[in-house]
């Protein structure tokens, strides 16, 4: 897959200040990578806890919206409650999975 240099994302100034309209437009391509990748590969805890941090980072802007900065407290507190219940299922399938192993390499006693 090429990488297309002329996407606003490689134009944006490389000072350190903050970039609402780039942010917004990270968390709403991680989100969308998220949906498309729930069908055919399950859960990202990584990718859903990058998004809550983005949501995170974008609530806590001075310059944003106020109405823009209660959604995004709101739904990385939301993004939050789903990379804790995925670790929750991980650890789970995890402690399930290491069960099993055993149970097929200890020999049957007749």
């Amino acid at each position: 897959m090429a990488i297309e240099h002329s996407n606003p994302i490689f134009l944006a100034p490389s000072h350190g200040g903050h970039n609402p309209e780039l942010m917004l437009s990270a968390v709403l391509h991680l989100m969308s990578h998220y949906t498309a990748g729930a069908d055919t590969s399950g859960s990202c805890v990584k990718l859903a806890s990058v998004i809550e941090r983005h949501l995170k980072a974008l609530a806590s802007l001075p310059d944003l919206a106020p109405v823009l900065s209660a959604t995004c407290a709101q739904l990385s507190e939301q993004w939050a409650s789903e990379v804790e219940r995925n670790m929750h299922e991980q650890e789970k399938t995890n402690f399930l999975s290491r069960i099993m192993a055993r149970a097929r390499t200890v020999p049957s006693v007749a």
